[in-house]
């Protein structure tokens, strides 16, 4: 096997192990999203996206930075956030309002979470760092993906709905 070949096998593998890493963090953001206390909710959000991006800097053997990953996230995240999520006081006004927000915020999660998890590992993959990213540049692919995360979470819902197969 030439060594090209086992290159290639290698980095399919890192990928998969990259989609799992980004489908696992993306259930643990909905059930974070599901936290009853407003802005808590969105903490856990967050720390949940940090733990996601370490581990996705470890699949790539990066070095992980605490602070420039939180610097991408809130550049990223805070370029989707909904206008009523993103206003402080009416953000906390989502969470309360009956079953709105009992599906606002996790969606919200999932699918930022997904977006962003993809972004990292697009970057990562490429052979970038926390280093040389930059968030501005991948805003609109950010977006972008977001869209495809929350198609993500609905297929996570209807497996979730779904009746097990026996």
């Amino acid at each position: 096997m030439s060594t090209a070949t086992m290159s290639e096998k290698s980095d399919i593998i890192v990928d998969h192990e990259a989609n799992a890493v980004i489908r696992k963090y993306m259930l643990w953001a909905l059930g974070a999203g599901l936290v009853p206390v407003p802005w808590l909710d969105m903490a856990a959000i967050a720390g949940v996206q940090l733990k996601m991006l370490s581990e996705l800097a470890a699949k790539y053997s990066q070095s992980f930075s605490d602070s420039k990953a939180k610097v991408a996230i809130g550049t990223l995240v805070g370029s989707v956030v909904p206008g009523q999520m993103a206003s402080g006081f009416v953000g906390g006004l989502v969470k309360m309002i009956p079953f709105v927000g009992m599906v606002a915020v996790p969606a919200f999660a999932g699918a930022s979470t997904y977006a962003l998890g993809k972004v990292f590992e697009q970057h990562f993959a490429s052979g970038g760092t926390f280093l040389n990213f930059d968030a501005a540049a991948v805003r609109q692919h950010f977006a972008e993906l977001y869209e495809k995360g929350k198609t993500a979470v609905s297929g996570i819902a209807a497996e979730a709905a779904s009746p097990a197969k026996k």
